[in-house]
Parts: C-alpha cells; sequence; structure tokens
C-alpha cells in the first residue's frame, strides 16, 4: 500500500506535459496512459480522463497553427493565381467580344445613315446605289437648282423620288431618265435660259407665272400659256430650238418658285407632293394648231424635253378653250408622257370655268378664267423681253440710202453727156468743161 502513493505521483507527469507538447506532446500521453491503466484505482480514474481532456485540447490550439497555418498561403496562393487568370481569360473574353461588337457598333452607327424612307422603300435605297455612278458618267449634278449628294440631303431625296415615281418605282428607267435629264442641263443650261432676254414680237404675252397664297398659307404655282395671243406662227414656232429655250426659261422661273433646294421634309412617296405646279394652256381664238406642220413639230420636240427633264413637278394640267379638232395633241402627249402624268390633264372647253376647279384661288385667278383677280399682264412674272427694232434699223437705212445712189451715178454719167455736148458745141471752152464735169461727183457724194 505504501507503494501506491509513489505511483498515483507518477500520472502528474501527464499534467506537465503541456508545457511540452510543442515538440513530441502526442505520444508521451499514449505511454503514460498505457503504463498507467493495469493499476489505475476506481477513485482515480476519473482523474485520467480529465488529464486526457486537458491534454488533447491543449495539443489541439498547439497543432491546429501548425498543421493549418502552413498549408493555407499554399492553398490560397494558387486560388489567387486562379482568380488573376480568370480575371485576364475575362479580360481576352471581353477585348474579344468588343472587337465582334465593334462592327455592330459600326453598323449601328450606320443605322441614321439608313433613314426610314430608305428602309421603307428598297427602290429608292437602290436608286441612291446608283447616284455616284450617274454623276460621275455625267461630270454634273444639278438638277432644278438641287445640287445632288447624298440620301442624307432632304432636296437631293425628293428629286430621286420624282424621277422613281415618274417611272413607276423601276430603278433602270429611273436611272436612265436621271442621267439624260443631267446631260440635257448639262448642255442647255436652263438656269442661264431664265436670266436671257427673248425676242419680244415672238413671244410677247405667251407666257407668264404667278405665285397665289390659298387660306392654309400655301403656295400655288402656276405657269400659263396663251397661245392665243401668238401674233406670227412662223416667227413664234419656226425655230423650234429657240421656241424651246423661251419656254425652258418659263419653266425655270416657276421651278425657283418652288424652292426645291431649300426643302427640309421628305415627300411621301405614295403621298401629295408639295413641290408640284399647275399648269394651264389657253387656246382660246386658236385655230392653226391641226394643220401647220411647224407647229406640230415644235409641239412634239416640247413635250419629248419636258417628259425627260422635268417629271413630277406637275400637280395639275388644264387645256382651256380647247376646240374639239385639238384631239391630235392629247394623242401626241401619250406617247411620250407616262400615266401618272397623262392622268392630271383636264380639258376644259369655257375658260370661265378654271376658277371652279379652284375655289380657294377664286379672288386671285383672272377674271377670263372665272376668278376676280388682276389680268396676267398686271400681276404676272414673266421671261425678259426685248424688242428688236434695233437690230432692223440699219438694215433700213441701207435700204434708204440705196436709192440715193441711184442720182449720184445717173448724175454723174448726165454731167458727162453735157460735157460732151458742150465740148462738141464750143470747142475753145473745152477746158472749162472738164472743171465743170469734175465738181458735178464730188458735190454728189457730199450731198
Amino acid at each position: 500500500m505504501a507503494d501506491q502513493p509513489e505511483k498515483t505521483a507518477v500520472p502528474a507527469a501527464p499534467e506537465a506535459q503541456p508545457a511540452t507538447t510543442t515538440t513530441a506532446a502526442v505520444p508521451v500521453p499514449e505511454a503514460a496512459v498505457s503504463e498507467l491503466q493495469p493499476e489505475p484505482k476506481a477513485e482515480e480514474l476519473p482523474a485520467e480522463p480529465a488529464t486526457t481532456t486537458t491534454t488533447e485540447p491543449a495539443a489541439a490550439p498547439t497543432e491546429a497553427p501548425v498543421t493549418e497555418s502552413a498549408p493555407a498561403p499554399a492553398q490560397e496562393q494558387p486560388q489567387e493565381d486562379k482568380k488573376e487568370e480568370k480575371e485576364e481569360g475575362e479580360e481576352e473574353e471581353e477585348e474579344e467580344e468588343e472587337k465582334k461588337e465593334e462592327p455592330k457598333e459600326e453598323k449601328a452607327e450606320e443605322k441614321p445613315a439608313q433613314p426610314e424612307y430608305l428602309a421603307k422603300n428598297p427602290a429608292l435605297s437602290q436608286f441612291f446605289d446608283r447616284l455616284p455612278s450617274i454623276l460621275s458618267s455625267t461630270s454634273y449634278n444639278e438638277m432644278w437648282g438641287v445640287s445632288l449628294k447624298d440620301s442624307a440631303d432632304v432636296p437631293t431625296v425628293n428629286v430621286l423620288i420624282k424621277f422613281l415615281r415618274a417611272n413607276e418605282g423601276n430603278v433602270k428607267l429611273a436611272e436612265e431618265q436621271l442621267t439624260k435629264a443631267l446631260q440635257w442641263r448639262k448642255e442647255m443650261n436652263p438656269i442661264a435660259l431664265a436670266d436671257g432676254h427673248y425676242n419680244a414680237e415672238k413671244f410677247s404675252g405667251l407666257g407668264y407665272v404667278t405665285k397665289y397664297t390659298e387660306e392654309n398659307g400655301s403656295e400655288v404655282i402656276t405657269t400659263w400659256n396663251i397661245y392665243g395671243n401668238v401674233k406670227n406662227v412662223e416667227a413664234t414656232f419656226g425655230d423650234s430650238d429657240e421656241f424651246i429655250k423661251w419656254r425652258v426659261a418659263l419653266m425655270e422661273l416657276a421651278i425657283k418658285d418652288l424652292k426645291l433646294n431649300e426643302s427640309t421634309t421628305v415627300i411621301e412617296y405614295d403621298g401629295e407632293d408639295p413641290y408640284q405646279m399647275l399648269q394651264v394652256h389657253d387656246y382660246l381664238n386658236v385655230s392653226f394648231l391641226r394643220l401647220n406642220p411647224t407647229i406640230r413639230a415644235a409641239t412634239k420636240k416640247t413635250i419629248e424635253v419636258f417628259a425627260t427633264a422635268y417629271p413630277e413637278l406637275l400637280r395639275e394640267k388644264f387645256f382651256v378653250n380647247v376646240p374639239t379638232i385639238m384631239g391630235w395633241m392629247f394623242a401626241a402627249m401619250k406617247v411620250f408622257l407616262s400615266k401618272n402624268t397623262t392622268r392630271k390633264f383636264h380639258p376644259i372647253s369655257n375658260g370661265v370655268n378654271l376658277a371652279r376647279e379652284f375655289p380657294s384661288l377664286k379672288d386671285h385667278f383672272p377674271k377670263p378664267y372665272g376668278g376676280n383677280g388682276p389680268a396676267l399682264e398686271d400681276g404676272a412674272l414673266t421671261v425678259k423681253l426685248e424688242q428688236a427694232a434695233p437690230a432692223a434699223e440699219p438694215a433700213a437705212a441701207a435700204e434708204a440710202e440705196a436709192p440715193k445712189e441711184e442720182p449720184k451715178e445717173e448724175a454723174k454719167e448726165q454731167a458727162k453727156e453735157d460735157a460732151k455736148e458742150e465740148a462738141k458745141e464750143k470747142p475753145a471752152a473745152e477746158e472749162p468743161a472738164k472743171a465743170e464735169t469734175a465738181e458735178a461727183p464730188v458735190a454728189a457724194e457730199a450731198k
């Protein structure tokens, strides 16, 4: 029994173990416990668990920093690398996506250049694709005062819409017509013709341009051709080129008032066109149109030019005071003009009924056409006219001088004859007679 206190003192060693557990703490408690297990007392048994429980928790904190702290940095570093790699990969993917999206962004930027009026009308878009080639082939870009540019320019859009509508949406035909019209304007220079001067004897009183304002504020441009005022058929229509230049000059004056080059709104392709004019042709007292080949030739040539160079500028055309014999003229027009144009033609047998077609303009139309407005001669615009009298004066002067030369010659001959007679009768006075004959022509030329 005396040995037991010594043996019981041995378990005290484990209590001191926590101080050395940092180096070999784990195997020591196991050996101590295995040695003490054969002779434990019932009362001391609880002490061993207490020592084990105290030693194990003590070892746990010491092991945890050693075992967990060392690998922790090794595990975290790969995660950071992976994050960095992932971030780099994401950045590369983002760059690739940006590169892929760049064309999309460019397309998005190009969308404003593809406005709604082109998206709705593929034919108009195709027409604009052909425009650079048209301008290059003609080396000319002016049409009705508009400098043709691109689809972002509203005046250019309206010009192309007119040519496309005139050809019922056929891009190829519209391209051909625009090309011909540009070539014609390049050669003819119609803007200069509008500022030119024309023979008053041939064209005075034949053409006018009016601008009337309706109640809603819109302006109505009208060209008037008064063929009943023709004084000399051959003088007016005999030179068809001169007649066309005068007629083109009148048309260009009307186009200036349309102000196509100042347009800010695109024409609705299937809607109303505010950039159009009215035309009135008055044939009162005209009886020469049916049979005169000069008139027919000039009319045919004018129709051809206007059909090519001025499409879709006509809102409506009225033939007033029309005789029944003029059926041939309408037949000729249908040959050269499109259906969209000929459907706008309205023959009226009595010119007084014209104002009925435009009730809002009754106060503006001249009285011969059913209105209450002033006569065309008093308020309408026309081309510049000049009298041809100065050119005829030199011819008249030459004709006036011609008869005066005959007496001179006769006086000379008569003077010679008289001198001969006098020489025969008075031989002694021969010398004075010669002196008198020499003076006679000089006096005659002076007179």
